[in-house]
């Protein structure tokens, strides 16, 4: 007790004789952190790459879900499953048409998705959504908020939607959604979806992965000819001027002559097929039967002439270089004996005594001795 007061006394100095007047307690002592009566959490055993292809087979979501999370892991043991259950699920994909949906940000590809889906449902069969989001550049985060955009889709129980963060690698995210369309094929989806982030660098990695690339346009917001761009419409199989309603009409059928016209310009696409251009209204679901058609026509024109399964080799041929491409970049950085190595060749860099391309140079032959 009189230790107490003394460390008291110590701690309080104004409990010293002379402040006779006043006086402070010790208080109470500061409760833990952490909740006493908090048990600790069993960490989950990974999941059996056997029970999975299992599921997905069945079509069960749950476990198709979580053979994606694997997916699109970057842990070397959770990447080690997911290619055991890629490469089992692999002779049962292939059945399906994979179509791309990309446009510019706000021209409706969300909800254009929701009312084409539940088109498509309508004759039966199964639809899977596949979104790539975008990724801050700041805090790393995406908002993966598409499907509150789809809101009758996300509720019909024939439909899967699910969202990827970009995580700043576009070609990355492309790959596991690759990746993750082999998984729904195999789970009974035959009809795919993969939404871009809008008009950019994403345009190419999905047309790389998809059999009909569809582009969303609006009319009425600007000079049209900014929209007639070489590279995004000589990918697209389709185009279709969104927001063709009200007074919006007259705009809209304008647009479609321009696109028309700009399209004579270009070479034939390698498939033969002429893209067409339709105006629709999503919001109001007007012309979208037309638009659907328009597809059917068009994988009808495909397998016809053999373009289907050639496209299909090229892709997978695609895929395995680019996959070279990627692990070759991850072995180069991940190996502890290297990074030494580039961070001296960085010092020499940036004090002007190597120039850069020196130091790549130098950095890889090493590497290949």
């Amino acid at each position: 007790m009189e230790e107490t007061k003394d460390m008291c006394a110590m701690a309080h100095p104004e409990n010293d004789p002379q402040f006779a007047g006043l006086n402070v307690n010790a208080g109470v002592s500061k409760p833990p952190i952490v909740n006493p009566y908090l048990k600790p959490r069993k960490r989950q055993a990974l999941p059996n790459a056997a029970d999975l292809v299992e599921g997905i087979l069945k079509g069960d979501v749950t476990r198709l879900a979580k053979a994606v999370t694997l997916v699109e892991s970057v842990a070397p043991a959770h990447q080690a499953i997911a290619h055991e259950v890629i490469e089992k699920c692999l002779p049962h994909s292939g059945n399906s048409r994979r179509i791309g949906i990309t446009g510019v940000p706000g021209a409706g590809k969300s909800t254009s998705i929701d009312v084409f889906g539940l088109h498509v449902l309508k004759n039966g069969g199964k639809l899977a959504v596949l979104a790539i989001d975008p990724s801050s550049e700041r805090s790393k985060g995406s908002i993966l908020g598409d499907k509150t955009r789809m809101e009758k889709l996300s509720l019909h129980p024939s439909a899967f939607i699910r969202p990827s963060p970009s995580a700043g690698s576009l070609g990355g995210v492309a790959r596991k959604t690759r990746e993750t369309i082999i998984l729904c094929e195999a789970a009974g989806y035959d009809n795919i979806f993969v939404e871009t982030v809008g008009v950019g660098q994403s345009e190419t990695a999905v047309h790389s992965m998809v059999d009909f690339f569809l582009l969303i346009q609006l009319a009425g917001t600007g000079d049209e000819l900014q929209g007639i761009k070489r590279g995004i419409m000589e990918m697209a199989d389709g185009i279709v001027i969104n927001k063709a309603d009200g007074d919006n009409i007259d705009r809209a059928r304008l647009a479609q002559a321009q696109f028309r016209s700009a399209l004579h310009l270009f070479p034939t696409p390698p498939s033969g097929w002429t893209p067409e251009v339709l105006c629709y209204s999503g919001y109001f679901e007007i012309g979208i039967a037309e638009v659907w058609d328009m597809i059917d026509r068009y994988f009808a024109f495909v397998k016809e002439n053999g373009y289907f399964e050639k496209r299909r080799h090229e892709q997978a041929r695609y895929w395995m270089y680019e996959t070279i491409d990627a692990e070759l970049r991850r072995r180069f950085y991940d190996d502890p004996d290297r990074a030494a190595r580039i961070a001296t060749c960085e010092r020499l860099v940036l004090s002007n005594r190597l120039s850069p391309f020196a130091a790549a140079y130098e950095l890889l032959d090493k590497t290949n001795n």
